[in-house]
């Protein structure tokens, strides 16, 4: 074959590549979001929000902290090993081209928040308004890319509680708002991105609340006296999650059953607290690597107190899961009842989403 010849038949596998975008969204995954789904994207930014520093990643495959704030993998990457693809890079990650742009893409930052105001103290990161640009940015680099048979994963609120509105005492925004003044707003405003995200094509989406934001070892270290969740930030959760999931409720019944859907984060991690030798750990109050009560206080570092047997452990850091409790978090999302993932589970999802050939 001429070279000419070999060009041409590039040129034609390469179009007939973009030309069949059913094929290649069906294995495109997109993630936004904070620090629970981040996987490097702050690793390129002017930020203190990092993870790119031992101890993190003592336990991903290649040993090496990565960004993601984990011992090793985190929510998207399991998630991805069901999917029976490759994790997805960080959008900002010049890895990220090629063919490696038809896995699709992590967009998420460490520290934001549902509001732009959120995370203020971590300077220079990607809000939500900025996720979704670089998202369109993403789209219009693989122009016959049709997101609609994507699978799209968000997590945000948990920082527009511990990173805002309870960051400081009589915060800007605890001046403004009640809390439950507080949580609707935030509802309303998450509402208009996951509208944003079924206009830039998203027709499959799971969307996870918040945990049981009082239990975190940090905020037990700072808020708790006898080891128990802090009252307030638990009725935070209690308060947003109701309201979230009926605002997926009403999405769905405007763009289609099981367009959104609601993943219960509070009550599997709630399942680990309450009863953490239930699921083979020895304790939630502590976290891994830390140092202070609960190893709750300050940053995980090489510093740090850093336990041996990191499976046994519900927390990482202060505020991020081990890798063993991601795995747990994403079995209950991918095939757990209707308590943990409605309208359906993530296996059923794909399922339906198979057999109509989406």
């Amino acid at each position: 074959m001429s070279a000419s010849s070999t060009l041409l038949a590039t040129a034609l596998a390469v179009l007939g590549l973009l030309a069949r975008p059913s094929e290649c969204a069906a294995r495109a995954f997109f993630v936004f979001g904070d620090s629970l789904v981040d996987n490097g994207n702050n690793n390129y930014l002017m930020t203190t929000a990092r993870a790119d520093s031992p101890p993190y990643g003592i336990d991903f495959p290649t040993h090496r902290a990565t960004g993601r704030f984990s011992n090793g993998k985190n929510i998207p990457d399991i998630i991805s090993e069901h999917l029976g693809a490759e994790a997805t890079l960080p959008y900002l990650s010049p890895e990220l081209r090629g063919k490696k742009l038809l896995v699709g893409a992590n967009f998420a930052s460490a520290g934001v928040g549902i509001l732009n105001d959120t995370g203020i103290q971590f300077v220079d990161i990607l809000r939500m308004s900025r996720q979704l640009h670089f998202f369109g940015e993403y789209q219009r680099r693989l122009r016959a890319l049709v997101v609609r048979r994507s699978l799209t994963l968000i997590t945000l609120g948990g920082n527009d509680f511990v990173n805002n509105y309870y960051l400081v005492p009589f915060s800007l925004r605890s001046r403004q708002f009640s809390l439950p003044d507080y949580v609707r707003y935030l509802v309303s405003e998450y509402r208009k991105i996951l509208i944003r995200l079924y206009a830039m094509g998203c027709r499959r989406v799971l969307v996870t609340g918040t945990g049981p934001l009082g239990c975190a070892p940090a905020i037990l270290a700072q808020r708790s006296r006898g080891g128990e969740c802090a009252g307030e930030l638990m009725r935070a959760a209690s308060l947003f999650n109701p309201q979230l999931a009926s605002a997926l409720v009403g999405l769905n019944r405007r763009f289609g059953a099981g367009t959104f859907i609601a993943a219960n984060a509070f009550r599997v991690h709630f399942d680990f607290v309450s009863d953490p030798g239930a699921f083979g750990f020895a304790t939630a109050k502590e976290a891994c690597c830390g140092q202070g009560p609960h190893n709750g206080l300050g940053l995980c570092t090489a510093a740090s107190n850093l336990c041996t047997d990191r499976g046994r452990y519900v927390f990482w850091d202060p505020y991020h899961p081990t890798e063993r409790a991601n795995r747990i978090i994403v079995s209950q999302f991918m095939a757990g009842s209707l308590e943990y993932v409605s309208p359906m589970n993530l296996s059923t999802a794909l399922e339906i989403d198979a057999r109509l050939g989406a």
